[in-house]
C-alpha cells in the first residue's frame, strides 16, 4: 500500500521564462494583435481616405474663383472666348487661356442673368456659350461622398467588433445551432471499426444488430421487427464507449454525429432545446445516420432534483431529448447512441422502451482483454526481444484501456528518454507504476530515520498480506517516492476478480493496516505516512456494513448513504453504522498487531533488505519468507465456496 509522506512547506514556484519575442506575431503597437492594435489600424484607414477625398475634391475645382459682376464686365469688354454652364456653376474661358469659375442665379438663364448686369445681346454673342450636364459617377461622388464614407466605415467597425465578439466565444447569432461534430465515413483517417478495438466481446455482439439494420434495415422492418430507437453504454471511465460508438458508425458505414452533454446547455434560456432540435433534423437529413451523446447525465439526470435557474433549462434540455426520440417514425432510420459512467442518477423517463431500449454494460478489461489490448496499442512501436505482453496484462488487473495506452505510452517516452531505439520490459514494468502512482519523485531524499520508518511501515504491509490466507500475494516493495506516496507495496491477485468475499475484505483491512501497526509497535508513535491507508480501510468497512450487509450487528441491509436531504436512516442507525464500523478496524488492527509480533524476524529481515536496496522484487521478497519459515502464496485452482 502506498505510504503518503509527510506534510510538505511551501515551495515558492520558479518565475516562468518569457517566451522567445522573435516568435511573437506583430501588431501594429508592437507585441501580440490587441484590439486596441485592430482599432488604431482601422484609424488610420480612415483618415487616409478623407485625405484621399480631400485631395480629389480640391483637384476637381479651378483655383480661382471671380464674382458675376466681374464676369459681366468681362464679357462687356470682350475678354471672355467661352463660357460653360454646369448646373449654377460657369466656367469661364478667357482671351488668355485663363481660366475661372462663377457661379449664376440658379433661377433664371445665362443670358438673363447677364443681362441685368448691363450685357447687350451683340457682346454676349462673341463668348460661345455651352450648357453641359455632370456625369452620374462625378455627381455621385461629389455630393453623397461625406455623407456614404461615414457609413460605410461605421458599418466596418461593427463588423469587426462582431467578429472580434464571435472569435471571444459567444456567437451571439449562433447559440440555438448544433455543435455536433460530424465524422464522414468516407473519411478513411477517422473511420474506426471493430478490428481496431481489442476486448469488449460481449458488448461488441450487441451493438452488431445496430449494425446490421443500419446496413439493411429492410429485412427487420418486413417480418415486423423494431430496431432500438436508443443504446445507452455504461461503464468505467477509460473503458471505451466512445470508440465503441464510432466503430458501430464505421462498420455501418453512416455519419456520426458527436456531441457531449454539456454542450447542450448555455446561459441563455432555450438553447439547449434548440440545439438538440437542429441536432436531430441534420441527423435526419443525412439518414442513416449516428447521434452519438456522450456523458448524457449532463443533461439527463432525474428530473426535480436540483432547484432554479440552471437546473430549469437542463430539464427542458431533457424534454426535447425525450420528445425527439418519441417523434422517431418506425422506419426513421437514425440510431441514438449515449454513454454514461453513472447510469444511477439519470432519469427513467430517458431509459423506459421506445427510448434507450439496450443498455450495454462494458466492463474493465479482463486479462486476456488487456493483453489483446496493449497488441493494439504496441502495433507501431519497436519492441525488444524480452517484452512479454502476457506479463504485463497480468500485472495490471484493474486498468481500463485509456490506461494501458497510457502505459505503452509512457513506456515508450522512457526508452525515448534514454536515447534507445526500443522498448524492453523493464520500461513497461516501471511505466505500470508511473501510471498507478505517478512519477519517480528521485529528489524527495529520506532522512535516516524517515528511509527505516518507510521500510518498516512497507513491510508490516507485505508481511501481514503473506501471512493472511485471503490477501493478495506481494509482487514488489519499494521505499523510493513516486507521486504523493513516500513507499508502496504492489499487491496483485493471481486472477481477476468478478465478486469479493467478507472474509477477502477482513483481510485486506488488516494488510492495510499492518503499515500503520508496525509504526506504533516499533516506534512508539504513529506519522502521517498511514494517512491514505486510514481512509482507505475507513471506506471499505463502511461499504460492508452500509452496501454489502456483511454485519453481524446489523444483519443483511443496504444503508445507502446519508446526504443533505436524504437521510434513508435515523440518527441511532447511523450511530451503530459508525460503531460497527470501527469495531470491523479495530479486530484488524488486533490481527495485523498479532502477525508482527509473532513474525518480528521476518518484519526485521523485510525491513533491512529494503533499507539496502530500496526496492525488492517478488523473487527476493519470496526467498525472505521461506527462510523464516512463510511459505509463499501459490496460484491453485478455484476451491467452492461450500464445502
Amino acid at each position: 500500500m502506498p505510504m503518503s509522506p509527510k506534510p510538505q512547506s511551501k515551495v515558492k514556484k520558479p518565475a516562468m521564462k518569457p517566451s522567445n519575442p522573435s516568435k511573437r506575431p506583430k501588431g501594429v503597437l508592437g507585441g501580440k494583435p490587441s484590439f486596441v492594435n485592430n482599432l488604431f489600424t482601422i484609424i488610420l484607414t480612415f483618415i487616409l481616405l478623407m485625405s484621399v477625398y480631400s485631395i480629389i475634391e480640391n483637384l476637381t475645382k479651378p483655383s480661382v474663383t471671380i464674382p458675376l459682376s466681374a464676369v459681366a464686365a468681362d464679357v462687356a469688354a470682350g475678354k471672355v472666348t467661352a463660357i460653360v454652364v454646369d448646373g449654377d456653376a460657369l466656367t469661364i474661358t478667357y482671351a488668355d487661356n485663363a481660366t475661372k469659375v462663377s457661379r449664376k442665379d440658379p433661377s433664371s438663364g445665362l443670358p438673363e442673368t447677364l443681362a441685368t448686369y448691363g450685357v447687350t445681346p451683340a457682346e454676349l454673342a462673341k463668348a460661345a456659350i455651352t450648357v453641359q450636364g455632370q456625369s452620374g459617377f462625378e455627381f455621385w461622388f461629389l455630393s453623397l461622398a461625406p455623407i456614404i464614407l461615414p457609413i460605410i466605415f461605421f458599418a466596418l467597425l461593427f463588423w469587426f467588433l462582431t467578429r472580434q465578439v464571435r472569435g471571444a466565444g459567444m456567437q451571439a447569432f449562433s447559440f440555438g445551432q448544433s455543435k455536433a461534430r460530424i465524422i464522414d465515413p468516407a473519411d478513411m483517417n477517422q473511420r474506426v471499426t471493430f478490428a481496431d478495438i481489442a476486448g469488449a466481446r460481449e458488448a461488441k455482439e450487441e451493438l452488431l444488430e445496430i449494425v446490421d439494420f443500419l446496413k439493411s434495415p429492410k429485412k427487420f422492418l418486413d417480418i415486423g421487427a423494431r430496431i432500438p430507437k436508443g443504446i445507452i453504454l455504461m461503464g468505467a471511465p477509460g473503458t471505451g464507449k466512445t470508440l465503441l460508438a464510432r466503430a458501430v458508425a464505421g462498420e455501418a458505414g453512416v455519419p456520426f454525429f458527436s456531441i457531449s452533454g454539456s454542450e447542450f446547455v448555455e446561459m441563455f434560456v432555450g438553447v439547449g432545446a434548440s440545439r438538440v432540435r437542429d441536432l436531430f433534423q441534420m441527423a435526419k437529413k443525412a439518414a442513416p445516420a449516428i447521434i452519438f451523446v456522450d456523458e448524457i447525465d449532463a443533461v439527463g439526470r432525474t428530473r426535480g432534483a436540483g432547484m432554479g435557474g440552471g437546473n430549469d433549462e437542463r430539464e427542458q434540455t431533457l424534454n426535447q431529448i425525450l420528445v425527439e426520440m418519441d417523434g422517431f417514425e418506425p422506419t426513421e432510420k437514425v440510431v441514438v447512441i449515449a454513454a454514461t459512467n453513472r447510469p444511477d442518477v439519470l432519469d427513467p423517463a430517458l431509459l423506459r422502451p421506445g427510448r434507450f431500449d439496450r443498455r450495454v454494460t462494458i466492463d474493465l478489461p479482463d486479462r486476456r482483454d488487456r493483453e489483446e489490448i496493449l497488441k493494439i496499442h504496441a502495433q507501431k512501436k519497436p519492441l525488444g526481444p524480452d517484452v512479454a505482453l502476457a506479463v504485463i496484462a497480468e500485472r495490471t488487473p484493474g486498468f481500463s484501456g485509456a490506461e494501458l495506452y497510457s502505459l505503452m505510452n509512457e513506456g515508450a517516452i522512457l526508452a525515448a528518454r534514454e536515447n534507445r531505439t526500443e522498448v524492453t520490459q523493464y520500461d513497461l514494468i516501471r511505466s505500470i507504476e508511473k501510471v498507478m502512482l505517478g512519477p519517480e519523485r528521485k529528489s524527495h531524499l529520506l532522512s535516516k530515520r524517515e528511509k527505516e520508518l518507510t521500510a518498516y511501515h512497507e513491510a508490516g504491509h507485505a508481511l501481514v498480506s503473506s501471512v493472511l490466507e485471503h490477501a493478495d500475494p506481494v509482487h514488489k516493495i519499494s521505499i523510493i517516492s513516486r507521486g504523493r506516496a513516500a513507499g508502496y507495496t504492489l499487491k496483485l491477485p493471481f486472477d481477476d476478480k468478478k465478486m469479493q468475499s467478507k472474509k477477502q475484505f477482513l483481510d485486506d483491512i488488516a494488510a492495510t493496516l499492518g503499515g500503520y501497526v508496525a509504526e506504533e509497535m516499533l516506534f512508539g508513535d504513529v506519522t502521517t505516512g498511514p494517512s491514505n491507508d486510514l481512509q482507505v480501510v475507513t471506506a471499505l468497512a463502511r461499504d460492508m456494513v452500509s452496501r454489502y450487509g456483511m454485519s453481524d450487528t446489523l444483519g443483511p441491509i443496504a444503508f445507502g448513504e446519508r446526504q443533505l436531504g436524504n437521510e434513508p436512516y435515523s440518527e441511532a442507525v447511523a450511530a451503530k453504522i459508525d460503531a460497527e464500523v470501527s469495531r470491523i478496524i479495530a479486530e484488524a488492527k488486533k490481527r495485523a498487531g498479532a502477525i508482527i509480533s509473532e513474525r518480528r524476524p521476518a518484519l526485521d529481515a523485510i525491513a533491512k533488505e529494503l533499507i539496502e536496496k530500496e526496492t525488492v522484487e517478488r523473487t527476493d521478497f519470496e526467498n525472505i519468507l521461506i527462510a523464516n519459515g512463510i511459505t509463499p502464496k501459490k496460484k491453485e485452482e478455484d476451491a467452492p465456496l461450500v464445502a
